[in-house]
């Protein structure tokens, strides 16, 4: 996999057809937050992890501190790149950047009318969650198994 910087625009080009987004496994003892996209939303009902799109010239980093900021009212302190998924939707195609977040500042609440859980990665098969997290979700249940 190619060394991708965070903190720069990886989007100073002219988009393509794959939908950049940011998703963010923030974690707190051992568990990991999973949100559940809210009524009249695109796959209504179903689990992810909290991100969204990042839009044309902002970095990755801008893109998930706007994205938490906005949805849980919280600021990423400490977080690590972790992983590029790309995933194809009948509709639409997504490429999610993945990041590691071990502590944030601020209180945590659903701005956006989000329901959200924590689950330990062992138990993470256990609401219906999104398609494109799903190998995700697969690597966390085999790490914690190693650990």
């Amino acid at each position: 996999m190619s060394a991708i910087d965070p903190s720069r625009s990886e989007l100073d080009r002219p988009r393509d057809s794959i939908v950049p987004v940011v998703a963010a496994i923030i974690w707190r003892e051992g568990t990991f937050l999973a949100v559940e996209r809210r009524p009249g939303a695109a796959f209504a009902g179903m689990w992810e992890f909290p991100g969204g799109k990042v839009e044309q010239g902002e970095s990755l980093n801008q893109a998930l501190v706007r994205e938490l900021s906005e949805e849980l009212g919280i600021i990423p302190e400490r977080s690590a790149f972790r992983k590029i998924v790309t995933h194809h939707y009948e509709t639409l195609s997504v490429r999610l950047y993945f990041f590691d977040v071990h502590a944030y500042r601020g209180t945590l609440h659903a701005r956006e009318g989000h329901r959200f859980e924590w689950l330990a990665p062992d138990a993470a098969h256990a609401p219906r969650f999104l398609e494109a997290d799903r190998e995700i979700l697969t690597e966390l249940a085999a790490e914690a198994v190693g650990t």
